[in-house]
């Protein structure tokens, strides 16, 4: 690590203050339709500003979308720090946040090339996630932790997000000093452009992994808990053995791979097997099998991201804000994946595991895809 990563690597870790917003919606409405819009509106605006973010980020440069992001967080966060907004005022709050962790998303993940030495750019790229789930844990302790301490629990639910202002606003101050030589396009691009990419059947496949990727995570962050109750768990077993499980797995993962050299494509392919392999344990519905499957996914999930980011865009660095904003578009299969596992009964039903193994079945035939791509070029 260099410290020119470090300004990229906070922000990461701020990325993950987006996901606080699923488990602070239950204390800020107790209308489960109301909670269910607060990540609603983060998860719209990585589909709506996705795309034009990394056209944005082409065209002025990566470093100057993600000061624009880190803006608006601040902003974002910065309104329930100072007052009590009602929830009419509170949901563009958590628009804007979506806004501004879309355009940390786009420029974030391709400018860690621009600032990593050579060869480092997986393996920065794979610690970068793993901090953005330590983000992640940590903004959604935070939220729950900061009761105990009077000042912040007289705010209420607010009581988090002075906190979240102060390092929002400290890292816009330390990547504005920060000093990179970014990777440019030769033309500007454009929507037709960027959406010309997807012409050519890698980046197209890449962008489907992603949005299968994403929507499989969220089925296990959803669905875990309500499997290991449904398999005779108490509820507090089931929540600290299903998803804290699953995602403290994850984030070690990803912090593994962020610490050693790897080879992009064949940790790609090792994760996709393991994921696979641990969905198919949950998917028999048998308690013995179940957490081993849990552990076995979580370490399987981990790296499909960073893995899959890091060797599309090295296909073409100089496309790396269009390619991007593509893939950051699919994220949005959070929103719809999940749909399809709730439809065949969710939790309840270990059958319904197939739609997320029907991802990393995907996922894992890409992988191999790519194995042969290799080997015919040597």
């Amino acid at each position: 690590m260099n410290l020119r990563t470090l300004p990229i690597f906070l922000a990461f870790l701020l990325m993950g203050v987006a996901d606080a917003m699923g488990p602070l919606s239950s204390a800020v409405a107790a209308n489960p339709v109301m909670a269910a819009l607060m990540p609603f509106f983060v998860f719209i605006a990585f589909a709506l500003f996705s795309v034009p973010g990394g056209l944005l980020a082409a065209r002025v440069g990566k470093k100057k979308v993600l000061l624009l992001g880190l803006a608006l967080n601040t902003l974002a966060v910065g309104v329930p720090a100072f007052l009590n907004p009602p929830f009419a005022l509170l949901l563009p709050c958590i628009f804007l946040l979506g806004v501004g962790t879309t355009l940390l998303q786009v420029a974030g993940n391709p400018i860690m090339r621009d600032v990593s030495g050579a060869g480092d750019y997986s393996r920065n790229l794979a610690l970068a996630q793993g901090i953005k789930g330590v983000g992640s844990s940590a903004s959604a302790y935070l939220v729950t932790a900061v009761t105990s301490l009077a000042f912040f629990a007289a705010m209420g639910w607010r009581g988090a997000f002075p906190i979240f202002f102060a390092l929002m606003a400290l890292a816009l101050l330390a990547v504005s000093f920060l000093k990179v030589e970014e990777t440019k396009a030769d033309q500007p691009p454009s929507i037709g452009s960027s959406l010309a990419l997807l012409k050519t059947p890698v980046f197209t496949l890449a962008v489907i992994g992603i949005f299968l990727y994403v929507g499989a995570e969220v089925c296990m962050g959803t669905f875990l808990k309500p499997a290991l109750q449904a398999m005779g768990r108490s509820e507090k077993e089931a929540a600290f053995l299903g998803p804290a499980l699953f995602f403290g797995a994850l984030t070690v993962g990803r912090l593994v791979a962020g610490s050693i050299k790897v080879q992009p494509h064949a940790f790609f392919r090792i994760s996709a097997l393991l994921g696979l392999a641990g969905l198919a344990m949950l998917m028999t519905g048998s308690g013995a099998l179940a957490l081993p499957g849990v552990l076995l996914g979580g370490l399987g999930f981990a790296n499909i991201w960073p893995m899959l980011f890091s060797i599309t865009v090295e296909a073409q660095p100089e496309r790396a804000s269009e390619l991007s904003g593509l893939m950051c578009m699919a994220i949005s299969g959070g929103a719809i994946v999940p749909l399809l596992m709730g439809r065949l009964g969710g939790g309840a039903r270990p059958l319904a595991f197939a739609v997320p193994l029907a991802c990393f079945a995907y996922l894992a035939v890409l992988s191999l895809r790519g194995k042969a791509q290799n080997t015919s070029s040597k």
